[in-house]
């Protein structure tokens, strides 16, 4: 079994639960089930994950819910421990560079504060 940690800021900001808490009730219960799904399924479709290419080992967690499609990304640190660190509404067909540029910052920043401990 998995488990999945967001990433926190510096300030205690948590730019993962920031997004979650603003989407509406039903979008927000679809995520949760998703990720629920990456934590307990052995082998996950990447309908729900996936490795993104060209990339400092970001992985996305894709949730469609209604006519909408979000990207939450992150990292794995250990085989069973997933760190997400970015979340955003996508609306173009691929994922926008600037977006993963965000997750890959993000990920240096957790392992930088992670090698200090």
């Amino acid at each position: 079994m998995r488990e999945i940690i967001f990433y926190r800021m510096d300030s205690g900001n948590c730019p993962v639960e920031k997004f979650l808490d603003s989407l509406p009730g039903k979008h927000a219960q679809k995520v949760i089930w998703v990720m629920q799904l990456i934590e307990e399924l052995e082998i996950i479709p990447v309908k729900y994950f996936k490795k993104l290419v060209n990339t400092d080992g970001i992985w996305e967690v894709r949730i469609y819910s209604g006519n909408n499609a979000y990207r939450i990304l992150g990292f794995l640190e250990n085989n069973n421990l997933i760190v997400l660190n970015h979340a955003f509404q996508k609306k173009t067909q691929t994922t926008p560079k600037k977006e993963i540029q965000i997750a890959e910052t993000r990920k240096r920043d957790y392992l930088k504060k992670r090698s200090l401990r």
